[in-house]
């Protein structure tokens, strides 16, 4: 299994872990705000590296 599988497979383990114990809104709210979040803390040139690589992910 690769990093970022067992990444996703984690996440999605915590999400179906909040959904169980929060009301369906407020885990939206955490699932949405913590990439947000992240992405913001970083700095103009870490996001433009992050935006010219995802573009070049999807032109595969």
């Amino acid at each position: 299994m690769s990093k970022n599988a067992k990444i996703a497979a984690g996440g999605v383990a915590a999400g179906l872990i909040l959904l169980i114990w929060l009301p369906w809104w407020a885990a939206l709210l955490i699932v949405l705000g913590v990439p947000a979040a992240a992405y913001l803390t970083l700095d103009p040139a870490q996001r433009r590296r992050l935006r010219r690589v995802s573009r070049k992910e999807l032109g595969r």
